[in-house]
């Protein structure tokens, strides 16, 4: 067994009762102002105030003794909503955006998801890989070490299973933790035009059978929105993939209160994502049904659109995490710090429910929590050493990332 012993950190830590953190329990962090953490073959062993974690332990059996030197140290962030698995980026339709044409036209145009189809379906698996790794190693570069990517765009069989073996194969040739999750749903292609129900039949009747045979995905998730997928079609495809063995998500009233929220909370859905128009009533569904909320900060600021209502979530009593939302079109970044940096300035969020929102709660969101989240005894050692006195530095010392150490399983990535 290889012993490892982090001393002289600041360590924060969400709280972990065994379900998401929600209402006023979302801000507890337990804190050890002179802490350590104690590591047995990538895993945590024990955590704690230094003096009392050195007591419990014989240090003849320690390999390696790291001085945090006072640093932050807080648990690796956990990323659960992306679509980091592209090839060309969008830059064009962010011109388009930022003089005025709505998201929606673009896609209607042909462009958005539609257009990021036509590049996936023409790369090689090999290129695919390599773009989208290099979006997976910039991400942990600003400290996250689990992350969800999904599928999407593909919109056919064949190019939804390249994109999931892709994602496979990131999570085992890269350092990260990769949850794959299936969104056949994401767009109608232009092959079904006006034939929205022929394609849900492919993706209940074809896709995910065919991804249950492999199993190659842990979630299905669907896009529910007006103009893309209705709340019948949303629910056979979640229902489909339930029955077929796969977790749900919904990306859900993103633009119109359409009811995908409710949705959610009637499947017992792992999450509902974006909720930047969701009413008080589903919400409170969400709340009764424990579907944890994930919000995406940083696609409310690329599109210009009013940021989702956590603080009244929070105040409510809903769970709620954050996510990059990372992708070509309406979030094209990689930075944990950059959207709990969001979350705190313009959704106000306190930095501490931030912290649990990316990490702790996040894990739950994609069924994570009882590996990563936190700094517990039998997690993964998955953390990041700080240069500022809190997790407060994330969001005050705003356009920099304030990591200067990532460990995975006790090792040191970065």
């Amino acid at each position: 067994m290889t012993a490892q012993l982090f001393k002289n950190a600041r360590i924060f830590s969400p709280v972990d009762a065994g379900i998401p953190a929600a209402g006023k329990d979302q801000g507890k962090i337990r804190i050890h102002d002179r802490g350590a953490l104690l590591v047995g073959n990538g895993l945590i062993t024990d955590v704690g105030d230094m003096d009392i974690v050195r007591g419990r332990t014989v240090m003849g059996m320690i390999d390696e003794v790291v001085d945090c030197r006072g640093r932050t140290m807080i648990p690796g962030f956990v990323d659960p909503h992306t679509h980091m698995c592209f090839t060309e980026l969008r830059e064009a339709e962010f011109e388009l955006r930022m003089a005025g044409t709505p998201y929606m036209e673009i896609l209607a145009m042909g462009g958005g998801i539609l257009s990021s189809v036509k590049t996936v379906r023409n790369a090689s698996e090999e290129a695919l890989f390599e773009a989208s790794r290099r979006r997976v190693q910039t991400a942990l570069r600003l400290g996250t070490t689990t992350i969800e990517i999904k599928s999407g765009y593909g919109l056919d069989t064949a190019t939804e299973l390249k994109m999931l073996r892709v994602i496979d194969r990131l999570g085992r040739e890269t350092p990260l933790d990769v949850v794959p999750t299936f969104l056949g749903a994401h767009a109608v292609p232009v092959e079904y035009r006006d034939r929205a129900d022929a394609f849900v039949d492919l993706v209940v009747g074809e896709m995910i059978p065919e991804i249950r045979e492999q199993g190659i995905a842990r979630f299905c998730d669907v896009f529910c929105e007006k103009g893309v997928f209705s709340i019948d079609q949303a629910r056979r495809i979640l229902e489909a993939a339930r029955t077929a063995g796969l977790g749900v998500r919904i990306h859900a009233d993103e633009v119109h209160d359409l009811g995908g929220a409710a949705l959610a909370a009637a499947l017992g859905a792992a999450s509902a994502d974006h909720l930047l128009a969701a009413s008080d009533d589903n919400l409170q569904r969400m709340v009764e049904a424990g579907v944890t909320a994930v919000l995406l900060p940083a696609t409310a600021y690329s599109l210009r659109k009013p940021y989702a209502r956590a603080r009244h979530m929070i105040d409510a009593g809903l769970a709620v995490a954050l996510a990059t939302d990372c992708n070509p079109g309406s979030s094209y970044t990689e930075s944990m710090p950059f959207v709990i940096g969001l979350a705190v300035v313009n959704m106000f969020m306190t930095p501490f429910e931030a912290l649990t929102a990316g990490t702790l709660n996040a894990a739950y969101a994609i069924g994570m929590a009882r590996s990563v989240g936190s700094l517990d005894p039998g997690k993964e050692a998955d953390f990041l050493l700080l240069d500022g006195d809190s997790p407060t530095i994330l969001a005050y010392h705003a356009g920099v990332s304030p990591i200067t150490a990532v460990y995975k399983r006790g090792k040191r990535v970065f």
